[in-house]
């Protein structure tokens, strides 16, 4: 594997995890009633926790995209 190809890769791969992080906050907040009572019936946690909850997890992931596909794409743009 060239670093073209993995430049290429690290590139969509950040594109395609930004997009996902998008529609899963677009859906979660759109149809927040819904979603909500899905995950507390099927989890058991309070209604009133879900939404920190969420909020936890897209900081989460949008850490992990930065650390595991910007960074190692802008690193590579530099080389």
């Amino acid at each position: 594997m060239t670093l073209h190809n993995l430049t290429l890769f690290f590139g969509w791969s950040t594109v395609v995890n930004f997009a996902v992080l998008i529609f899963a906050a677009v859906f979660i907040y759109g149809c927040r009633g819904f979603i909500t009572n899905v995950h507390s019936t099927l989890t058991g946690v309070d209604k009133e926790a879900l939404p920190a909850l969420y909020f936890q997890y897209f900081a989460n992931y949008k850490i992990a995209i930065f650390v595991f596909n910007l960074a190692p794409y802008l690193a590579l743009r530099i080389m």
